[in-house]
């Protein structure tokens, strides 16, 4: 008030009235109050107060819904148009219906975002189990429905979702069973979310005196009175409150600290504050202050009887007298009121035309704070973050510590001050409100049946299946064929890398065996070309014998293709030179065989098995089977060649390199 009627260039021979209802003063009862717009526009200098005309009146109401619906129905059934209702504190929907209230405007936005700045702190915190304490009403199911939204999208639950009763005859037969619901709850945090006025808030009183540890998280509503008497939520952590940001209104302290009695002596507010200094006040006009000392003043006065800083409430207050002097003066500049008040209907005129500017106004208020009235064009909103400590003596010490700014990307809308947190708790770490432990590294979750999705059992990872995440996962990760689970089974290894090596005790004794035998093979075949002119060696098919003899030889040798580090030429050298090999062995054998076969037919009469046993047919069968042999091998190495491999399913922590034989048919 005193801002605007100071200010030159608004309202200039104009000046705002407040008055508080007596009733309401005497009561104690804060119901609403008046701001008048008086005219002293008469043939006097400017800014000379002569007289006195009431133009058009405000109604403030709030924060109470009831009351201000209240107002607003008495107002539009007796003068429609005719006085301006305003109302201060939360955005209500039900307010917001101009058919029923076409008077009344609303000066907080709404809180289209608070639900997902709610979530954002609960995910900061890893909280996931959580309490919800709300009023049983259209706004209250409102709020839900935009918590679970967000709910949907990660995984939070409700430990319990209490629906306080608007009306005490409803609330009081269900007290003691709201009262065991959070008693009996595991969870740790509890969102706050209604009317401080209401039966929620006798609800939360009760809980105090159970002396009830929780974390409250709500809004600026809850921060009432900050005295340990009248301080309902009390606990080891506090509460954390949202709050629209505003700036700071710098001399509003300056202006608290300096009241004096003798200058600000019809002030209501103020007048409950001078009781602290020892001065009377009069019951029957609740004005009058007695005893008072001439140079009485707030600045020595405790910071819990009066908070120095602007709630939401009190910045809505301040906005809404602001709000209603621009609005009169755009109406000044075009002179509307002047047509108004020729027209002869002078008050109901004027405040009927006021409605069409109130509508339309948007300015920047003194702090630097946007006001826009249309609430289709108002800013997102950006809430600040305070955490509330009941410090000894019943002090509630309210501290910042972070701010929500909805505009800005998801996941970069939250941001916390840990210093300051540190501060008021003592540590940066807030109690955990989980349903479940965290399973941890090498565990998995699953769901136990009928109950919410955060409440979980953990088992181990199945074999070679690994979970390295530091939070819950419903399934394990299998581990890459390359790779094996630790015991923990919480990271993936490399496997090793083997083959069959010369070193190993396998390769070693292949090598030694492939090279005895070999060399003993290579022993006989030398003393079968020492004795080649022998009658033994010549009746033993001398030339089958060299072949058979050779064949072994190069039979034994090819184990060592297999030892070493397989590559293309080994994989493919492998099978081929030891079917080729092999095969000139057996075929040697069988030609040594028919040899025989024929010997002894030659003694039977007839002339062709001596043709067959002289002409050397026997030994045409090596040639033929080896043929085949290589023909079966070239159309092996044409459409399926073998092929380095790795196995590792075989070993445990191991990738064995193998040839691959291609194909199982050819092979």
């Amino acid at each position: 008030m005193d801002e605007v009627n100071r200010n030159p260039d608004l309202l200039p021979n104009s000046s705002f009235i407040f008055e508080c209802p007596e009733g309401g003063c005497a009561t104690g009862t804060k119901l609403y109050s008046h701001l008048q717009f008086s005219d002293e526009f008469r043939d006097t200098p400017f800014n000379y107060i002569c007289d006195e005309q009431t133009i058009c009146s405000m109604v403030l109401t709030g924060p109470n819904l009831a009351t201000s619906v209240m107002a607003g129905t008495m107002l539009n059934l007796f003068t429609p148009q005719q006085v301006l209702q305003i109302t201060y504190g939360p955005f209500h929907p039900i307010l917001n219906n101009h058919e029923q209230f076409p008077s009344l405007y609303q000066m907080a936005a709404k809180d289209t975002s608070l639900a997902l700045a709610m979530i954002s702190l609960m995910l900061y915190f890893n909280w996931n189990w959580i309490g919800l304490a709300i009023s049983d009403n259209d706004q209250g199911t409102q709020f839900l429905t935009q918590l679970r939204e967000e709910m949907e999208k990660i995984t939070f639950c409700f430990a319990f979702v209490s629906m306080i009763p608007v009306k005490m005859d409803l609330f009081l037969p269900r007290a003691d069973a709201y009262c065991n619901q959070i008693m009996t709850s595991s969870t740790n945090v509890v969102i706050i979310y209604g009317d401080p006025d209401s039966t929620l808030a006798v609800g939360f009183r009760k809980w105090e005196s159970l002396g009830l540890q929780r974390i409250w998280v709500t809004t600026s509503q809850w921060d009432g009175t900050t005295s340990k008497n009248d301080f309902p939520l009390n606990s080891f952590n506090g509460k954390i409150t949202f709050a629209h940001h505003h700036s700071e209104i710098s001399s509003f302290k300056t202006f608290v600290q300096t009241l004096n009695p003798l200058k600000y002596t019809d002030e209501f507010l103020a007048s409950q504050e001078w009781m602290n200094l020892n001065c009377k006040v009069s019951a029957s006009m609740c004005k009058t202050l007695k005893n008072c000392l001439f140079n009485a003043s707030f600045q020595w006065l405790k910071v819990q009887t009066f908070g120095m800083a602007f709630s939401d409430e009190s910045y809505d207050i301040y906005n809404a007298v602001y709000t209603v002097a621009h609005a009169l003066h755009e109406m000044l500049i075009q002179h509307v009121y002047i047509q108004a008040m020729n027209n002869g209907k002078g008050h109901d005129t004027y405040c009927s035309k006021l409605h069409s500017f109130l509508r339309k106004t948007r300015f920047t208020n003194p702090v630097g704070d946007r006001v826009i009235m249309n609430q289709k064009e108002k800013l997102q909103e950006e809430y600040d973050i305070f955490q509330t400590w009941n410090l000894p003596y019943g002090l509630g010490l309210k501290v910042k510590i972070g701010e929500f700014i909805s505009y800005f990307p998801y996941g970069q809308q939250l941001h916390l001050y840990e210093d300051m947190i540190e501060q008021v708790t003592g540590s940066r770490q807030m109690p955990s409100s989980v349903c479940s432990v965290d399973c941890g590294p090498g565990f998995r979750k699953f769901l136990q049946e009928g109950m919410a999705a955060c409440c979980f059992d953990c088992s181990p990872c199945p074999q070679n299946e690994v979970s390295n995440e530091t939070t819950d996962v419903d399934n394990c990760v299998r581990c890459p064929e390359n790779e094996y689970a630790n015991r923990e089974q919480n990271q993936c290894i490399q496997k090793v890398v083997i083959f069959l090596n010369y070193k190993d005790t396998l390769g070693m004794i292949l090598t030694l065996m492939a090279l005895f035998f070999s060399a003993f093979t290579t022993v006989v075949l030398g003393i079968f070309v020492k004795h080649h002119d022998t009658p033994i060696v010549k009746a033993n098919n001398q030339n089958l014998s060299y072949i058979l003899l050779i064949s072994l030889i190069f039979c034994f040798l090819c184990p060592l293709l297999f030892i070493g580090q397989p590559n293309s030429a080994t994989c493919v050298l492998q099978q081929i030179t030891f079917g080729v090999v092999f095969t000139v062995s057996v075929s040697t054998v069988l030609a040594k065989t028919v040899t025989v076969l024929l010997a002894f037919k030659v003694t039977a009469p007839g002339r062709r098995m001596r043709y067959f046993l002289v002409s050397g047919v026997p030994n045409y069968i090596i040639a033929i089977c080896t043929l085949i042999q290589i023909i079966i091998c070239t159309i092996w190495l044409q459409f399926s060649p073998p092929f380095i491999d790795k196995d590792v399913h075989s070993e445990h922590g191991q990738i064995i390199i193998v040839c691959n034989k291609g194909s199982v048919t050819a092979f």
